[in-house]
């Protein structure tokens, strides 16, 4: 009976991270297939390397190296790539509660230091735009399209010809989005706290079972004295 309990907590564990890792895996391949689209700038100059396709890229390559991790330990039952497993998903969610009690704690001062970022950035692409480097499109054309915004706190940030981007329709109807991003993410998180933080605990508690569940099976091997096969 027991024997059969850990059979199936061990395909559960590889059905859930195999899972997992599409998931990651799917999330890295679109923010390379944004490296390669857009033109790579960043949205927080202050942080060089924070962009879309680089965060995408970060968040996949993690997800999906971990995911990887859990699926082979499970599989194999080897009790090396299960407690890294353990210790690396243990490392990921401190890090997640961490950052949140930061955000919490320094709504106010995070919340103006994003939004002078933001302006910082809105401004070199313009100077971009202005200089004809136009090939490709970048960061500010994804957000404005992706969250129907135009400009920081609204249109007038661009001090030139508006970015098709910030089009609802037609350009030449002058259908502009009317909110700035940074004051619709500041909205958006006002109106859906609850909702976000009970995004964050959910993920929390999904960290903590494949915890338990990796460290459920290593005490097995190590029970069994099956070693590192």
């Amino acid at each position: 009976m027991a024997q059969s309990c850990l059979n199936c907590l061990k395909y559960t564990m590889c059905a859930v991270n195999f899972l997992f890792w599409l998931c990651g895996t799917a999330v890295l391949g679109f923010g390379v297939y944004l490296m390669t689209s857009l033109e790579f700038s960043s949205l927080i100059p202050s942080v060089p390397s924070f962009s879309i396709a680089s965060c995408l890229v970060i968040i996949g390559t993690i997800i999906s190296c971990i995911a990887f991790l859990g699926f082979l330990g499970a599989l194999k039952e080897n009790r090396c790539l299960l407690i890294s497993f353990f210790i690396l998903l243990f490392i990921l969610m401190m890090m997640e509660l961490a950052a949140a009690c930061v955000l919490l704690a320094y709504e106010k001062e995070v919340g103006t230091f994003i939004k002078e970022d933001l302006q910082k950035s809105l401004k070199t692409s313009e100077a971009s735009r202005k200089s004809g480097n136009e090939t490709k499109k970048d960061d500010w054309d994804v957000l404005q399209q992706t969250l129907q915004c135009c400009g920081v706190i609204n249109r007038t940030d661009w001090t030139s010809l508006l970015p098709p981007s910030c089009c609802a329709t037609s350009c030449e109807n002058e259908s502009y989005f009317k909110k700035g991003c940074f004051e619709l993410l500041k909205d958006f998180f006002e109106e859906h706290f609850l909702t976000t933080g009970a995004a964050v605990i959910t993920i929390c508690i999904i960290e903590v079972l494949g915890m338990c569940f990796a460290m459920t099976l290593f005490c097995h091997i190590s029970r069994s004295g099956l070693g590192y096969k």
